[in-house]
C-alpha cells in the first residue's frame, strides 16, 4: 500500500500466515494467461468499467489514473497528479470516477466518460482500496474495516472483518466480485474473499509465485491489484509488476 513517502513496518499475524480454520474455503491460482504491465505503475487500484481495464497507481511525485490497453499494458488516457498526492484505490460509479489519497484526507471526482475534473472532497481517513457493489462505494483503510459510502463520500454502513473470529488488518485493493469483496492483504500474497454483510473472510486465495522470481527487479514491489472484467475473468497483477495475470481459482 505505501512505501515511498514514509517506510511502515508491518507484521503480518500468524493467523493469517495459517489462511484459516476448517470454515475458511482455501483457493490456489492458476494462470490462464499473461499480458504486459508498466512496470512504472506502482499498482494501487485496478478495474474494468464496460471492457476497459483502469488503473490508479500511487507514488509521491509519480501517481497517475490511466486507461489502459489490456493487450500492450500501455495507457491510451492518463491523468497525472500533483507531486504532493499519493494517488491510492479507484473505481467508476454512478458516472462518476472517484480517486482516493493516502494521507492527504481528500478524495478526486472525475466524469467517468471523459475523465475531465469535477471536483475534490474532504475524505476524513487514509485512502487505501476502492470498489463498488453497484449501490455503494466500499472502501479501506488498512484497518479491518470496510466503509460504504455514498456518491458524497458519507458513510451509511461500517463492517469490521474478521478471520476465525479475529480482526483481519491492512485490508488493501478490493474488487465486488459475485457478490463477495475480494481484498489484497497488504504485504502478503494472499487475498481474503469476505462476506460483505457480516464481514467474515470465506476464503483466502494464496498467491505465492505468481509472479516468477527470476522477473523481480529492485523497483518490484507486492501483489496489488484485482479487476474483475465483464466476462468473468479474474485479472491480479502487483506493484512494479512487469505482467498482469488472467487467473482462475483452484481448490486446495
Amino acid at each position: 500500500m505505501m512505501k515511498a513517502c514514509l517506510i511502515h513496518l508491518l507484521f503480518v499475524p500468524v493467523l493469517l500466515l495459517s489462511c484459516g480454520g476448517d470454515g475458511v474455503e482455501k483457493y490456489g491460482i492458476e494462470v490462464v494467461h499473461s499480458y504486459p504491465h508498466d512496470t512504472s505503475s506502482y499498482t494501487q487500484g485496478l478495474f474494468f468499467n464496460g471492457g476497459t481495464m483502469y488503473e490508479s497507481t500511487g507514488q509521491c511525485g509519480s501517481s497517475t489514473f490511466r486507461e489502459v490497453d489490456l493487450e500492450s499494458g500501455k495507457a491510451l488516457r492518463r491523468l497525472d497528479f500533483d507531486k504532493k498526492y499519493f494517488a491510492e484505490g479507484s473505481v467508476m460509479f454512478g458516472g462518476k470516477l472517484y480517486i482516493l489519497t493516502w494521507t492527504s484526507r481528500v478524495a478526486f471526482v472525475y466524469d467517468a466518460a471523459t475523465l475531465e475534473y469535477e471536483k475534490t472532497c474532504r475524505y476524513p481517513r487514509e485512502g487505501w482500496g476502492l470498489t463498488t457493489d453497484g449501490r455503494s462505494l466500499v472502501a479501506s483503510d488498512g484497518s479491518n474495516r470496510l466503509y460504504f459510502m455514498d456518491g458524497d463520500l458519507k458513510v451509511r454502513k461500517t463492517v469490521r472483518v474478521t478471520l476465525d473470529g479475529k480482526p483481519l488488518r491492512f485490508l488493501n485493493e478490493l474488487e465486488w466480485i459475485d457478490g463477495k469483496i475480494w481484498a489484497n492483504i497488504y504485504t502478503t500474497d494472499y487475498i481474503a474473499i469476505i462476506n460483505p454483510r457480516s464481514g467474515v473472510v470465506e476464503g483466502m486465495i494464496d498467491c505465492t509465485g505468481l509472479l516468477d522470481r527470476g522477473l523481480y527487479t529492485d523497483t518490484t514491489d507486492v501483489l496489488n491489484g484485482i479487476a474483475r472484467a465483464p466476462d468473468g475473468k479474474i485479472y491480479l497483477t502487483g506493484k512494479n509488476w512487469p505482467l498482469l495475470f488472467e487467473v482462475r481459482l483452484v481448490r486446495k
